[in-house]
């Protein structure tokens, strides 16, 4: 008989949990949200074991940075490894051989065949800040393009980038300039006459337009696109769009930018989601799974574009830090294996298989499953007619799901989507377990908010 993954031996937050996050909301702001109420004591692989004992099943991953699951062995060797050489020197000080070697790989695994250079930061929103700052040095432009939907960061920039905004920005600003967002093509919103090719072809003449309308692309350093919609709903990107997109940046000498930060390191099957519609950024950014849970970013991109700075404009004290830089190497490579992508896309088919299940079993309410590869969502909506979205059904889901010993959490630009970003080498007995507990969550919830009868 398979033993369980998921032991839930108090109820749910126990007491230690209470006990601890009462001192966190006393200690911290209220502003750095929680979106659970345990407290954690270890982790390994998909298994969160929480300070009173219980083994929950983590879907929510670091929301996206452990692709390679909590403490592998190899990342933890090479952290062990590393801490007794060199925890600290500043690479403005004095260089160190694995942020190098990080380097190095980058520049091998990033796609296309040119001649590439990677800068070392410690975060997706330096990343991306770093990648305004190299893009307009490179071009002598300002314009940053952005879509709707797009989730970039926290920093003042980033948020003029990002474009959740109640969530995010309320009440921060004012806000960097320069910044002109574009619609995204949201194809399980599109209007009910228009096929989905229709809705994309939409886009891409609307592309042309908002060159026109909204802003001259001679004045346009960088387009940034995240190929898979993080934060703003797991939507992937048409291929046919984001090939028009390098298509006009080619045409107009604007950079095009492919945030990975959540959707690369292997998340949607290949190692690059830019990857599924065969295109090549002239800069690609990633951070989150890169490092194995390590803070550690970069910006990998075409040479003469990476060498537009001069020489002190870039750098940080911790960036390339020698613990996350080998925690990196060795979390490269297992992501970069072919057997481990395999699996990967296995996963995701396996994943997929199971949510258009509950899709089918509750279809007035759950609106859309989507997502690349491991990358998925469920998007949940008062009715499949209007879509509204049904944000309280998402927070039921959610509290029921850890009730049951499974941990997820939400995205979507309205806060209506749950989230799925379990570690890409997952068994498919520890899948199947956690999908059970999401189908009782969802059972749970139809009875609670459904109207009666229509459950």
């Amino acid at each position: 008989m398979t033993t369980r993954s998921i032991q839930l031996h108090t109820e749910i937050p126990g007491p230690r949990s209470r006990e601890i996050v009462a001192r966190r909301a006393a200690a911290m702001p209220s502003g750095a949200a929680v979106l659970t109420p345990i407290a954690v004591a270890s982790a390994h692989g998909a298994i969160v074991t929480d300070v009173d004992g219980n083994n929950f099943l983590d879907f929510a991953g670091g929301i996206g940075a452990l692709a390679v699951g909590h403490t592998p062995e190899a990342v933890v060797r090479a952290v062990q490894a590393q801490a007794g050489d060199l925890l600290h020197i500043c690479a403005i000080v004095a260089s160190h051989e694995p942020a190098i070697a990080v380097a190095e790989r980058l520049n091998a695994l990033a796609p296309g065949d040119l001649p590439r250079r990677t800068a070392l930061m410690n975060s997706g929103a330096e990343a991306v800040e770093t990648a305004v700052h190299i893009c307009r040095s490179f071009t002598r432009r300002q314009g940053i393009v952005v879509f709707d939907g797009a989730y970039h960061g926290r920093t003042n920039l980033t948020m003029a980038m990002t474009s959740k905004f109640a969530l995010f920005k309320k009440g921060f600003g004012p806000f960097a300039p320069e910044v002109y967002r574009l619609p995204f093509p949201n194809t399980y919103r599109r209007p009910a006459e228009l096929s989905e090719d229709a809705w994309v072809d939409w886009h891409i003449a609307q592309l042309e337009h908002s060159f026109t309308a909204i802003v001259d692309p001679s004045h346009v350093a960088a387009v940034f696109i995240e190929p898979v919609l993080g934060e703003g709903g797991f939507h992937p990107a048409p291929a046919r769009w984001l090939q028009q997109l390098r298509a006009l940046c080619d045409q107009h000498g604007m950079l095009l930018v492919a945030d990975e930060i959540q959707c690369g390191m292997g998340r949607t099957g290949k190692l690059w989601a830019v990857e599924h519609a065969g295109l090549v950024p002239d800069l690609l950014l990633t951070a989150k799974s890169l490092a194995g849970g390590l803070p550690l970013s970069a910006v990998v991109g075409r040479a003469d574009v990476m060498q537009a700075p001069h020489p002190g404009g870039l750098g940080g004290t911790y960036s390339g830090n020698p613990l996350s830089c080998v925690a990196a190497l060795a979390a490269m490579e297992i992501i970069r294996a072919p057997a481990f992508l395999r699996r990967a896309t296995e996963l995701g088919e396996r994943l997929r298989a199971r949510l258009l299940a509950i899709q089918a079993r509750h279809p007035g309410w759950v609106g859309d499953v989507r997502g690349l590869g491991s990358m998925l969502a469920l998007e949940l909506v008062r009715d499949p007619t209007s879509r509204m979205p049904w944000v309280e059904a998402t927070q039921a889901v959610n509290a029921e799901t850890l009730q049951r010993g499974l941990i997820t959490i939400r995205c979507g630009l309205h806060s209506n989507c749950v989230r799925f970003l379990p570690p890409l080498d997952l068994p498919d007995e520890q899948l199947d377990e956690a999908m059970d507990a999401l189908d009782l969550a969802m059972d749970a919830v139809a009875v609670k908010l459904m109207p009666a009868g229509a459950a």
